[in-house]
This record gives structure tokens, C-alpha cells and sequence, in this order.
């Protein structure tokens, strides 16, 4: 079977010409004098995608600072005549949130709660509040908004109205639609106006005040009334039944909800200027049953059979993304927290009361396994475990989106819906589908509402592979509607799935859509081509068939899991934009400074790839644009584990920063930070004369002002004698251990900073029946380097330490790092480096952090304890730990010595090497820290233990704070010291 045409569309102009965007920017500036209009290549790059297929730079990109301000940018496009697209968080799957005409972006000012109303349970706000904020605002009361997608950290309302977002509680407390009392909107003429469920007398009064909203409010009475049995019938059959126009709302049983009936439109028909929505309780307590199914069809089978038992969320959960987890980030362990099985249901239940009650709920997991069928069950009681859970839930797009074999996956059939208790036997079709086209996408999502979400390997790159998929979208669209189902469940149809509505409603259904469309737009300016009148579904795709980028594509790095290909690499970046929380993790710390989509992941990433294919950004490695969106960049590597496709901002950075400058004179702090290693050195030999300069505020300010150091950092000291020089010198060997002998690795911070710490280490070490020996001297990871975009010369200090701590390898030493940096280097970064080559390779299988080290070869021994009781720390996790190494090992090394880790869920300190000492990033530096670090520094009692293991990090904690920092090697010591004396 041929792929089918295209579907027609009206009639829409092109980018508007290059006269009216020169008025069209005139007009724009003097109207928004607060916010910000962006003409320039950097701002239309970021926002030429969203988590689509989709790309399409904007002609300019507008963030009002209040409502007055987005009415007024509203009316000088609708005086040129120019599209608009209006965006929240970006993170649209079907393309509806990218447009060539203005982006108007309301999260970044319009973000205010307006009210709380806890007697009436509801509360205002404005379009661009984000989710989990409205949350926070709420909590205080006892209450929140019920629908949840997995985005809720970054969603806003405005975007979750547009696309009537459902979430993972749905099957509880609704969808957006029907979560919503009243709408002030925007028409693309001007009209404001508030929107609320109207009686029949009501809605005569307002049709009888006339003007434009009773025109509007008339023709929509017209239309519901010339439909009545066709909404009666083809709407509203189930609650997922997303797609199109949600006309059902205006019919006289529904009340003439117009609300709900805007709400699911995609920005096509009105501009929303404030929502007030209904709040639900929060369950005072929550308990999480996972229900484990020999497949992924038998779990939706058991779907029904779930919803009996009354669960606020009933979720499925499919074997890859489980999987992926455990590829993307260090420690995960998914499998030891599910139970047997190759289809998972994890099913929430709510309670009234805060009093658990293990025999009755343990019960209940029984009655559910026995009800459904399921092979295996397991109770999740606490909250650290159930969260954990939710995370591999909330992650799935993301983690969806390489499948296992590497290949790229991208969404389109994202979110069909069918009837509860046709789940099942959908998805065993669905495979089938899937394999008669030689596709592969592993399903999860809203099993208790039928809702399924999906990742498919699509190959946009061919257009044989482009044909496939227009033939798949319409074979599916048969499919799910021979299931009694509908295209979206959530998500909106956007331009990916609106062409093949034909498929599943009815001519007249298709007609009143476009009706309900020209009552509000009739010239089709708001959102044109997404849902009415669409663009194929093929059209503006991300990737374009036989396009191949301008830019040479030959990298230093290997990015080894991308094929070496940059342009791949970036196209991680899906758009799901977890990088824009505020709270968690790691990433991003830039932009939870900032609040601006520049200092995001995404951002950069979005302006490297259009750099790459050379259309918006055309003077490639030489940009200014790329070199300004990644200034902020900490490289701190967050993005490699907490983006759910491990987008690796920092090794992007290096690679630009290595091109940008190549062959010319660098920034002065590549020299004064980029070759710290060298300094060090030089330093050493004369450590109190350096000191001295650097603790001089005349020759420090001189100093720094020389090397483009920020004014406010004071110098770090460095020590009086070196690590190595008291291990040679001072040093006592313990007995030949029996444990056999280590590479103490002494990094550039352990040996000529911070020489304590490795005393402490190898201490340590030979209590723990180690023989500790250290590589030859001048030898440094290349950290610095690298981090700079020094690359060939990292490669070549890289290369020397590889041939002097090869033999040690091949002897089966394993490497010992302690500053978590250079660990992660040699972990990860080196084969980068050096791929393909077996010294890097064994390096990076050798080398071991020092609890990894306890904690794996040295199990049995008792370090002896801190105190008579559990010590409660503080720890703050270097990013790079986080990032590649994980520390479920540290907590477990800590805990034999008594000692509760306390690790702040904080992301970066901050500082971030080189970063917070150049000058000019001083008050981002502080920002950061000032996220979570520094006021859990303030907040905690004076003689709490706060560990640091990273230098970076107990470098900001001591200049920031009056605290004093300590590594995991100088706990342990003073813990087993404590045994000693006892």
C-alpha cells in the first residue's frame, strides 16, 4: 500500500518578507518596552525546536513581561498580519509549539500565582506558571492541582490548557479540561474576554450584549446546535478521547463549557491570558504497588481489572526503559526495586489517614496480583523507593528515545488512547503493526486510561525511511480506530497526527472543527498549519532526507555513542527539557541561576545544531552566537546522567572550544586556569612566596586582574610541601598489605593543595590491608585541558600518564581516585580521548574511586566509629561524581563508620573548576550555590560533618560559608583513629 497524500491546507503566507519584519520589529520594541524581542540568530536557534519531530526557525521570538505587554505584542502582529505561536516550557511532542511566524514565550515572566482560594479549592494563575510551582503554592493548604504529566518540573499551565495534559494521576482527579472554572483569553483581533460554563439564560444574556464576544459566543451556540446528534454520539465516549476539538463541552448537559472546550485547542484558537483551575486534596499518605506481567499487552490486559480497586494512578511501564536506566545512570538498580517480570503496572493508592498499615495493604497487593493475573507483586512503602520508581516513569520519553540497539527513536504516534478495556489487545496489535513495517518502539503510559505512549525508530533520514513513516501514522490511525481510540490521549494532535483525523472522525466531526477554528481565528493566524488546516505530517521535519550539514563533521572526541557524529549527538536532545527544574538533581545549574533558555541544555543544544546545519548560525566553530550560549556552561556533566538521553554538554563545549580557538589566542583564562596544573607545580617550589602574593591584596588583585580571575575570589593556598613529598620523605609503609597493591592516583588538588587528603587516603588504605604505591611524578589527567578545549594538549598529557601508569594496569592495580574529576576523566572521558585504545580502556576499567574500592575489595573491615550514635553529615556530591561515578558506594562506606551520609539532592556547588574563578562569573557562581548548598550550609548545627570530596567543591563551601569541609579518606581516618584509641 502507498503511503496517502498529503491532506490540502489553507491557504497560509510564507515567512513574512523582509519589509514587514523590519515594521514588524519596530512595532514589536516599542510595545514591549520590559520584556525582551529577539530578531537575532541566537534567540530564533533556541526556539526553532521543541520536543518534536519538528524544526522551523521563528521570524522573532518575544517574552512579554505582563499581560499588557502580551496583548500589546498580539496586536502589533495581528496589524502586519502575522502568525503567532504562543509557548510555555517548550515541550510539545507534535510540533505545537514551533511556528515561522513570532514564539511568544510566557514562562519566563508570566509565571505568578494571582490567588489561592482554599475555601472554594481554587486558585489563578498565569499561563507560564510552571506546574510543580502552582504545586508548591498550594501545598501550604492541603490541596494542588490535579493532572501531572511526566513534566510536571517544568510544564506550565498555560502550555498543559493548550494540549489538555493529563499525567499520571488522571485516572483520579481528571484531565486539564476537566480541571478548569474560568479563561481570560486573547483573540489574534484583540478581544479580551472570560470564559465560564454559561446556563442557556446566561449564554442568551451575553449573545445579547453583542459586540465580538457575543458573535462568538452565538455562532458557537449555531454550531453546537447544528451537531447535536453527532457530538452526542462521536464525543466523549472516554475520557482519553483527546484529539480534535473537545465539542462535547458545549452541549446544554455539559453546561456550555466553554473553558473546557478551549482547553485542548494548541494555541490555534485564543491566546490565554489567566486560568483559574479547580484543587484537589493531597492524600494525606501514598503507597505504591508494582505488579510485575510476563509482557507488556498482558499488563494493559490487567488495566481494568486495577481501576476496581479506586488507585489514584495506575501506570505501565515496558522492559527497555527499565533498561535504559540502568545504561544512563551510575548506580542505577531498577530491577531491585520491581518485581519479576517483563511488563510492569506500578499503582498508586491515596489515603486519608498518615497511619500506615502494612498487614492491610500487603493484603490489598495480594487481591491485586490474584485479580489480575500478574506473575509477580511487590509493596513500595518508602517514599525514597516510590520516588525512585516514579523517576524511571517520568523519564521514559526521554529514556525511550535511544533504542537499545543505539538507534535513535523519535515520537509521532506518541499518545494514542483506546478504551480501558481494549488495552490490551491494542498493544499486541500495535507490535504487529511495528514489525510488519521493520519498525521497534517498546510502549508505557496511562495504562488506567488506555493511554499509550511511545518512542519509534522512525528514519527520517531517507525518504524511503520518510515514506514508511507516513504510511505507519496512517495504518496506525485504522488501527487504534478499529479499537474504538483516538490519536491523542494528551498530548494534542499538532501537525504530526492532525492530517489522519479523517481517519478516525467523521466528515461532519472534521467540518465543525473547522467551523469552531474560524469562529475564533478566521484568518488562521494563531498557530496556523497544527490541528486545522495541517501541515503534513512530514513536512518541516527535524531531520531533512539526503540534507547533509555544511558544517565538516570531523570531531577531536570519538563520541563514541553517536558515531562520531555531532549532529547526532545533538539530536539527544529531544526537547523534554528536564534541564529547565528548579530543584533536583544536577542539571541544569546555569539556567536555575539564570531562568533563561540560553543557560539550559536545551538551549545550547538547539544553537549548536543549528550551527551545524548552517542555515540560522552560518559561520559554524567561528560562532559568537554558540561561544555566548555556552560562556555560563559549568561542565559540570549533570546533563550526562540527569538528562534521561544523556545529552554531554561539557564534552559538546570542549569540542566547540577546541575549533573556536584553534589556531589563535585564547582567553586569558585558558592560560591562567587551563594550565593550573603547570602553575602548581611551578608553585611548589617556592609555596610561601606564592602565598604570600596571593594573600596580598595589592599583588592578589594584580594577580587576578593578570590571569581574568573575578575580583571577589580569593587566591586557594597552596600547601607547604607537597603529597608526594611526604609520602617519600615522612611516610612509614605499613606491612606489605594483604590485600594486595593500589595506584594511589595524586591529582593536581591532593598533591600541591590539598596534600591532607591523600595522607588520609593512604593511611586508609593500609589499614584496610592495602599496599599503596604512587605513579611517577609530573603526571596530570589533562582535566584542565580538556575542560577548556585545549584538546591537543590534553591529548598529549592524557597520553604520557597513560604510558606511565600502563605497566601498573597490566599488573591488575586498579587506579585510585580521590579528587572525583580526574576519576571521572579516567573513567570516561579518556577513551574518548583515546579510542579504540587498550590502555585507555584498561584505565578506564582500572580506575575506582576509594569507596568503590572499600566497598567492593575491602568489605569486612571496621573503620570503628565517629561517635557513641549515628552521625548525621552533610555531603555535597561533586557533579562529576554524580554525573559518572555515582556514590551509593560513599554512603555505604560511610554508614560502616557510623556515619548517616545526609547527601543534598543540591546539584553543583557552584564554582565548577575554572568556572566560578573567571572573571565575569562570579554572581552566577554564588547563584548556584545559593540554589540549595549555602542555605543547607547556614540552616545546619554548627558541629555537623560536612564532606566534600571534590576540590571545587569544599573550595566554594570554605570561601561562601564559615564551614570546614572534609573528604571521605579524612573521615574514615579519624573514625578508624577513634577505633585505634578505644
Amino acid at each position: 500500500m502507498s503511503a496517502p497524500a498529503p491532506v490540502s491546507a489553507a491557504p497560509r503566507p510564507d515567512v513574512p518578507d523582509e519589509a514587514t519584519l523590519q515594521k514588524l520589529e519596530r512595532a514589536l520594541r516599542e510595545v514591549v518596552p520590559n520584556g525582551e524581542v529577539a530578531f537575532g540568530r541566537l534567540r530564533r536557534a533556541e526556539y526553532a525546536q521543541d520536543a518534536s519531530v519538528y524544526r522551523q526557525v521563528p521570524a522573532a521570538v518575544v517574552l512579554p513581561a505582563d499581560t499588557d505587554e502580551l496583548a500589546a505584542a498580539l496586536a502589533a502582529c495581528h496589524a502586519l498580519n502575522v502568525a503567532v505561536t504562543l509557548r510555555g516550557a517548550g515541550t510539545s511532542i507534535a510540533g505545537q509549539a514551533v511556528g515561522d511566524g513570532v514564539v511568544i514565550d510566557t514562562s519566563k515572566y508570566l509565571n505568578r500565582v494571582l490567588e489561592v482560594d482554599p475555601e472554594a479549592r481554587t486558585t489563578k494563575v498565569e499561563p507560564g506558571l510552571v506546574q510543580a510551582a502552582l504545586q508548591k503554592a498550594c501545598k501550604p493548604h492541603g490541596l494542588r492541582f490535579g493532572p501531572d504529566p511526566s513534566t510536571h518540573a517544568r510544564c506550565t499551565i498555560g502550555g498543559m490548557i493548550g494540549n489538555n495534559a493529563c499525567g499520571t494521576h488522571s485516572v483520579a482527579w481528571g484531565r486539564t479540561a476537566d480541571n478548569i472554572v474560568e479563561l481570560e483569553v486573547l483573540t489574534y483581533d484583540g478581544v479580551r474576554m472570560t470564559l465560564r460554563s454559561l446556563s442557556a439564560e446566561e449564554l442568551q444574556q451575553v449573545i445579547d450584549e453583542g459586540g465580538r464576544r457575543g458573535e462568538i459566543h452565538e455562532q458557537l451556540r449555531n454550531l453546537r446546535d447544528n451537531h447535536l446528534t453527532m457530538l452526542r454520539t462521536e464525543f466523549g465516549r472516554f475520557r482519553r478521547q483527546v484529539s480534535g476539538y473537545s465539542l462535547e463541552h458545549l452541549l446544554p448537559e455539559n453546561g456550555f463549557d466553554l473553558p473546557a472546550a478551549m482547553v485542548g485547542t494548541e494555541g490555534t484558537c485564543a491566546v490565554v491570558v489567566s486560568a483559574t483551575v479547580k484543587l484537589v486534596e493531597i492524600p494525606a499518605r501514598r503507597t505504591l504497588i508494582a505488579l510485575g506481567f510476563s509482557d507488556l499487552p498482558a499488563a494493559g490486559d490487567a488495566a481494568q481489572h486495577v481501576l476496581k480497586h479506586q488507585p489514584i494512578a495506575c501506570e505501565g511501564l515496558g522492559g527497555d526503559q527499565v533498561a535504559a536506566l540502568r545504561r544512563n545512570v551510575p548506580d542505577a538498580r531498577p530491577e531491585e526495586m520491581l518485581p519479576e517480570g517483563a511488563g510492569w503496572m506500578l499503582c498508586e493508592f491515596g489515603h486519608d489517614d498518615d497511619t500506615p498499615d502494612p498487614e492491610a495493604e500487603q493484603a490489598r497487593a495480594e487481591v491485586l496480583k490474584a485479580d489480575t493475573g500478574a506473575i509477580d507483586v511487590r509493596l513500595v512503602q518508602d517514599p525514597a523507593e516510590q520516588a525512585a520508581l516514579w523517576r524511571i516513569r517520568e523519564d521514559s520519553s526521554g529514556l525511550a528515545t535511544r533504542a537499545p540497539d543505539g538507534s535513535e527513536a523519535w515520537p509521532g504516534w506518541e499518545d494514542s488512547a483506546v478504551p480501558v478495556e481494549k488495552l490490551g489487545d491494542y498493544l499486541r496489535d500495535l507490535e504487529k503493526l511495528l514489525q510488519r513495517h521493520g519498525l521497534q518502539g517498546t510502549p508505557y503510559g496511562h495504562f488506567g486510561e488506555g493511554c499509550v505512549h511511545i518512542r519509534i525508530d522512525f528514519d527520517h533520514e531517507t525518504p524511503e525511511g520518510v515514506q514508511i513513516f507516513r504510511q505507519f501514522m496512517s495504518d496506525a490511525a485504522d488501527l487504534v480506530a478499529s479499537h474504538g481510540g483516538t490519536l491523542s490521549g494528551e498530548h494534542g494532535d499538532g501537525q504530526a497526527r492532525a492530517e489522519f483525523l479523517p481517519q478516525v472522525f467523521s466528515e461532519e466531526a472534521m467540518d465543525a472543527f473547522s467551523d469552531f477554528k474560524a469562529i475564533w481565528d478566521p484568518g488562521n493566524r494563531l498557530n496556523p498549519g497544527i490541528l486545522v488546516h495541517p501541515r503534513p505530517a512530514d513536512e518541516r521535519l527535524r531531520i531533512k532526507p539526503g540534507h547533509r550539514p555544511t558544517l565538516p563533521m570531523t570531531t577531536t572526541l570519538a563520541l563514541a555513542e553517536d558515531d562520531g557524529d555531532l549532529s547526532k549527538a545533538l539530536r539527544r536532545c529531544v526537547g523534554i527539557a528536564k534541564c529547565r527544574t528548579s530543584s533536583g538533581g544536577v542539571m541544569c545549574p546555569s539556567y536555575r541561576a539564570t531562568g533563561d533558555e540560553t543557560h539550559s541544555t536545551r538551549g545550547r543544544a538547539r544553537v549548536l545544531y543549528e550551527m551545524v546545519q548552517g542555515e540560522v548560525i552560518t559561520d559554524g566553530w567561528q560562532s559568537e552566537e554558540v561561544a555566548d550560549a555556552l560562556d555560563l556552561c559549568l561542565s559540570c556533566k549533570g546533563c550526562k546522567s540527569d538528562c534521561p538521553v544523556g545529552v554531554d554538554m561539557a564534552t559538546y563545549k570542549a569540542e566547540f572550544l577546541h575549533h573556536h580557538h584553534k589556531g589563535k589566542i585564547r582567553p586569558i583564562t585558558h592560560y591562567s586556569l587551563g594550565w593550573l596544573p603547570l602553575w602548581s607545580r611551578l608553585a611548589s617550589y617556592a609555596p610561601g612566596v606564592v602565598n604570600a602574593i596571593g594573600g596580598n591584596r595589592a599583588t592578589a588583585a594584580l594577580l587576578k586582574k593578570a590571569g581574568g580571575i573575578a575580583p571577589e575570589r580569593p587566591i586557594p593556598p597552596f600547601a607547604k610541601r607537597r603529597f608526594r613529598q611526604w609520602f617519600h620523605r615522612s611516610h612509614k609503609p605499613a606491612l606489605p598489605g594483604s590485600r594486595g597493591k593500589v595506584l594511589l592516583w595524586p591529582d593536581t588538588f591532593t598533591e600541591f593543595m590539598s596534600p591532607q587528603v591523600g595522607q588520609a587516603a593512604v593511611e586508609v588504605l593500609e589499614y584496610a590491608g592495602f599496599e599503596v604505591v604512587l605513579p611517577p611524578d609530573r603526571l596530570c589527567c589533562g582535566l584542565t585541558w580538556h575542560t577548556t578545549g585545549q584538546l591537543d594538549t590534553a591529548k598529549k598529557v592524557l597520553g604520557r600518564t597513560l604510558d606511565a601508569v600502563d605497566p601498573y594496569l597490566k599488573q591488575g592495580m586498579p587506579l585510585i581516585g580521590l579528587e572525583p574529576s580526574c576519576t571521572s576523566l579516567f573513567r570516561t572521558d579518556a577513551t574518548e580521548m583515546f579510542p579504540g585504545d587498550e590502555r585507555a580502556v584498561r584505565l578506564a576499567k582500572q580506575t575506582m574511586t576509594l569507596a568503590e574500592l572499600l566497598d567492593q575489595k575491602a568489605p569486612d573491615v571496621e573503620f570503628g566509629r565517629l561517635g557513641d550514635k549515628t552521625v548525621t553529615a552533610m555531603t555535597q556530591t561533586h557533579c562529576h561524581q554524580h554525573a559518572t561515578l555515582g556514590s551509593k558506594a560513599d554512603d555505604r562506606v560511610l554508614a560502616r563508620a557510623g556515619v548517616d551520609s545526609g547527601r543534598l539532592d543540591s546539584g553543583c556547588c557552584g564554582l565548577a573548576g575554572n568556572f566560578g574563578f573567571e572573571k565575569g562569573h562570579y554572581d552566577v557562581s554564588v547563584a548556584v550555590g545559593e540554589q540549595a548548598l549555602l542555605p543547607a550550609l547556614r540552616e545546619a548545627p554548627e558541629d555537623t560533618v560536612v564532606l566534600a570530596d571534590g576540590y571545587s567543591c569544599r573550595t566554594q563551601i570554605t570561601q561562601l560559608s564559615d564551614r570546614s569541609p572534609r573528604h571521605l579518606a579524612e573521615v574514615l581516618r579519624d573514625a578508624l583513629r577513634s577505633r585505634r584509641s578505644d
